[in-house]
């Protein structure tokens, strides 16, 4: 395989990506702060998202370091970074997966205790295996410079190394080819088992099947469950695309529009699951916005409290039995 020249990024390109790697940091610190903040949301498929939003949210910090520098040699820091963007990737893989093989069981199975039983095996899966990869990619000097053939100024395999299509293949490719197959698969399983569970369910109880409440709540998940495998096919095609290309030597890989998608697509993942699983989900978006309305009432009460004792200081001493008692309701509200 020819050695090609380092592939070039723009400045409007890293703007473009740092600005996904901000969006995706923040959607996935968001998903966390909802399932600290509300303890009747700490279900385990929630928790499984929270897994998985800890590791968009390390591949967010280390592509934004990446992206951010450019670089452009095996330095300790360009192999730092390519670790922690090996482990925390390939640990997304799994966790997205494993979020689905969860749905899978308790829906079409309907079986809560097996799927409970997965979460030990999905942690020394999730975490295990992409650590294993890491440290053997780190230990055999496998992890450097790529000349941004298959990354976007990060850094990921050394591409000087002469096997390093199958580390690319072990430290991300695999999985991710995988995870293109299990995931519409699964998701597809259980929108057919939803669907003939609600086809049965009409014909004994036609009322549920009107009613527009579970109607909405229907499709909602039906929805969601139709967008979950697409929307990662979505931002993940892009990469795979170059680094088909890189294994047949075209020039195509450095198109700044497939460049730049692949780092969108790389970077945006922790956003994309906080549109989904956060603002498009009514009770949470209701419960955000009820939140930050009660924190403006709280600060402007407060200003208003603040006012009404700075005029009561002002007021006549034998008029304060008929001021602090309206203070004291003031604050109280």
């Amino acid at each position: 395989m020819a050695m090609t020249n380092q592939t070039e990024v723009y400045v409007y390109e890293q703007v473009v990506i740092l600005t996904s790697c901000v969006l995706s940091f923040f959607g996935s610190l968001l998903i966390i702060c909802t399932y600290a903040r509300w303890h009747d949301l700490r279900t385990t498929p929630r928790k499984l998202l929270v897994y998985l939003s800890v590791t968009d949210l390390l591949s967010a910090l280390s592509y934004f370091y990446g992206v951010l520098r450019i670089f452009d040699s095996d330095s300790g820091d360009c192999i730092a970074q390519g670790a922690i963007s090996t482990f925390a990737n390939t640990s997304s893989f799994f966790w997205t997966v494993a979020i689905a093989i969860y749905l899978y069981v308790v829906i079409v199975n309907s079986s809560q205790r097996q799927a409970d039983n997965l979460v030990l095996y999905f942690h020394l899966i999730s975490w295990g295996i992409p650590f294993a990869i890491t440290v053997a990619a780190l230990s055999l000097h496998k992890i450097g410079y790529d000349a941004s053939e298959v990354s976007v100024g990060w850094c990921w395999v050394n591409i000087q190394s002469e096997d390093h299509v199958l580390w690319m293949l072990l430290t991300g490719k695999i999985w991710e080819f995988i995870a293109y197959v299990t995931l519409p698969v699964l998701y597809i399983l259980i929108k057919i088992h939803i669907h003939n569970a609600h086809v049965a369910l009409s014909e004994y109880r036609p009322i549920l099947t009107t009613s527009p409440v579970s109607h909405s709540l229907s499709s909602m998940a039906d929805r969601k469950l139709t967008l979950i495998p697409i929307i990662f096919i979505m931002l993940r095609m892009w990469s795979t695309i170059r680094f088909l290309l890189l294994l047949t030597d075209s020039n195509a890989g450095h198109n700044p529009v497939l460049v730049t998608l692949h780092g969108i697509g790389n970077t945006f993942q922790g956003a994309a699951n906080c549109i989904m699983f956060v603002l498009f989900t009514p009770s949470i978006r209701s419960r955000l916005a009820a939140l930050l309305c009660c924190r403006g009432q709280d600060r402007h009460q407060q200003t208003e409290t603040v006012s009404q004792n700075s005029a009561s200081a002002y007021t006549p001493s034998h008029r304060e039995e008929n001021t602090n008692p309206q203070t004291w309701e003031n604050s109280k509200r």
